[in-house]
């Protein structure tokens, strides 16, 4: 149950943070400093945290009252920020003080809303900071008092007060809003249906729908559990109905939905932050991010079909399935934002925070114009859900902060990047990436995706680009790594989730959703030699990488496709995985705009079309009874 002191906390996070992304506070005469109003911000965003997750079953006063202690620690930060600008007194206790209790009370919130591991990891670092100038070389940090790290952390724009909790409270929060509003608006139902009528009738119908209502609704919400929550509950009952394994079914929705967070334009936030990492334009990270999403759906939605093909899988009835054009008909609205944003963003050159605000309120209007938001209880759902949205982006973000602020003046950052280097030059780039990759999918597990990235990023992209590696492939290449722990064992967050709606073995999923997700890690090693998959390079290079890649996922996807212990099926998917590789690397090896790499990419693909139905092999799918794992 939602408290009246909840409401109020999500109302300030949504409604106050779109004043502040329209600088509102501005035209209305109000002059305020990023931390001035970040200090509020936090600290309710702090208290929320304490009321979403209490101690007990419900808030009491042992969750209230750290909440206002946090608004007030925060608030006097806010309120002294353009004094202590310039004030050369020092770490007085004034400012130590209620910095320790803000940091403390964050860390709290930071662990009740985004789990334990992050929060270890900050008080970790914070450990460090205070102890680590007792190391040796190189480890050894530059020595801090207690006093001078809390007032760094709690004051300094290059720590918690900073950049990246800047983006959450501004451009993210505009995407959150958009998303928000698309999903109380019926965009879920709409992307659902449309994919249904596409692809409902189809061989293995109900997965495919689940790849595409997946993709489109991911690509907007940026959360793989919260698509998993509303696409999932559609579409895994579909799928097991039509006769496909319980982990098979869950295995499709977690892989899809997780997919959404590499996916344009939004990209779980992270492409704003890595937008402001690298000082580039948002267009220049969606344009990077395009092929690589594209490829890995068009593998998995390849997968899928030679799963259904093999196992002799059906779609649905087409009279139990909608029909394409009244279904766009019935829900025009919500291509019409969409393709505001892309126009905004692509075209017209707004800001990210203007391009989906705008994009919001155009829906908006559409919404009431057909009937929505003419009641009480969808704007309620809006603001208070939109608002509870905002504060674990918000804790994630402070956390995000002191792991940047501490890397930062404990020389730590720079310590680990000469230890990576070296390992790269002793080693060679290719173990680098591979001990990298290892790094970010364990670094990840458990954190959300934002975080993951901040803290790769801080850590592991530098000395990805001193070794040769360009700094958006390196940035791209521990972005993919760290969203692949959602699907990784042990934790395997969306792959948990799913298994739970579908009924199904936990680690079966797991495993089946590694498979399926095969390309994504594969494809980073491709870019981190040849730039030209992320639109980085000459014309001619981008075609060849692009002929050669699809052709690599073709066979990738029918060597996944096959199942059985035989040496018939063992022959197959060793031919299958050896041409993948070769035609996959041919721009590395052969030069990056050779026509030779061409000629293997449509050997390739003629390979790929005979592979496609292997003779006495059976799908992925059907090794096993349909019904055996649908005990876990």
């Amino acid at each position: 149950m939602i408290t009246s002191l909840q409401r109020a906390y999500y109302a300030f996070l949504l409604i106050g943070g779109i004043a502040w992304a329209l600088d509102l506070f501005l035209h209305l005469g109000f002059s305020l400093i990023e931390a001035e109003w970040l200090g509020p911000y936090l600290g309710v965003a702090t208290a929320a945290a304490f009321l979403d997750t209490p101690y007990g079953k419900r808030p009491r006063a042992v969750d209230v009252i750290p909440g206002l202690i946090a608004i007030a620690a925060w608030c006097w930060l806010g309120l002294n920020y353009g004094a202590w600008l310039i004030d050369y007194e020092g770490f007085t206790p004034d400012k130590y003080i209620p910095g320790m209790l803000a940091i403390a009370l964050m860390i709290e919130g930071l662990r009740k809303s985004c789990g334990l591991s992050i929060s270890l990891l900050v008080w970790a670092l914070i450990g460090y900071g205070l102890l680590g100038n007792a190391l040796p070389p190189p480890w050894q940090a530059d020595r801090l008092s207690l006093e001078a790290l809390t007032v760094y952390l709690y004051t300094d724009t290059n720590a918690i007060p900073g950049l990246v909790l800047v983006i959450i409270a501004s451009l993210v929060l505009a995407f959150v809003v958009f998303g928000k509003l698309m999903e109380t608006s019926g965009a879920t139902a709409f992307f659902t249906n449309l994919a249904m009528a596409l692809m409902g009738k189809r061989r293995g119908g109900p997965a495919k729908v689940a790849v595409i209502a997946s993709s489109m609704m991911g690509s907007i919400s940026g959360s793989p559990v919260g698509n998993i929550m509303s696409t999932g509950f559609v579409t895994i009952p579909m799928m097991k109905r039509t006769g496909f394994q319980a982990r098979e079914a869950a295995a499709i929705e977690a892989v899809s939905s997780t997919g959404g967070l590499i996916a344009p334009p939004v990209m779980g936030a992270t492409a704003f932050l890595m937008a402001e990492f690298l000082q580039i334009s948002y267009v220049e990270v969606v344009k990077a991010a395009l092929l690589p999403a594209i490829f890995f759906y068009v593998c998995v939605f390849l997968q899928v079909d030679a799963i259904a093909r093999r196992a002799g899988l059906e779609g649905l009835p087409a009279a139990d399935l909608p029909r394409v054009w009244p279904t766009l008909k019935a829900g025009w609205i919500f291509i019409v934002p969409f393709a505001v944003l892309i126009y905004l963003l692509f075209w017209a050159g707004k800001s990210p925070q203007v391009a989906a605000l705008s994009s919001a309120a155009v829906l908006m209007v559409l919404a009431v114009l057909r009937g929505r938001f003419r009641n009480r209880a969808d704007w309620v759902d809006l603001v208070l859900g939109g608002g509870k949205s905002m504060v674990p982006l918000v804790m994630i973000a402070g956390g995000a902060g002191a792991v940047i602020g501490i890397m930062n003046v404990t020389g730590l950052g720079q310590s680990l990047a000469f230890v990576l280097v070296q390992a790269g030059t002793n080693l060679g780039l290719f173990v680098m990436l591979l001990i990298t990759a290892a790094l970010s999918i364990v670094l990840g597990m458990g954190m959300p995706a934002t975080a993951i990235y901040v803290v790769l990023a801080s850590v592991i992209a530098p000395p990805l680009t001193e070794m040769g590696m360009t700094a958006m492939a390196a940035h791209m290449f521990i972005f993919y790594f760290g969203v692949l722990s959602f699907l990784t064992p042990p934790v395997a967050v969306s792959s948990y989730v799913a298994a739970g709606i579908a009924s199904a073995n936990m680690w079966q999923t797991s495993w089946s959703g590694l498979r399926l997700a095969t390309v994504a890690f594969l494809l980073p090693f491709v870019w981190a030699y040849d730039s030209a998959l992320l639109l980085d390079g000459s014309g001619l290079a981008i075609v060849i990488v692009c002929c050669t890649t699809l052709s690599a996922v073709f066979l990738i996807a029918q060597g996944l496709g096959v199942a059985g212990r035989g040496a018939r099926a063992f022959a197959y998917r060793a031919i299958a995985y050896a041409l993948a590789a070769v035609v996959g690397t041919a721009p590395i090896w052969s030069g990056e705009e050779t026509l030779w790499a061409l000629g293997l990419a449509a050997a390739g693909g003629v390979a790929a079309y005979l592979l496609r139905e292997p003779p006495g092999v059976t799908a992925a799918g059907a090794a096993q009874p349909r019904a055996e794992d649908a005990r876990g």
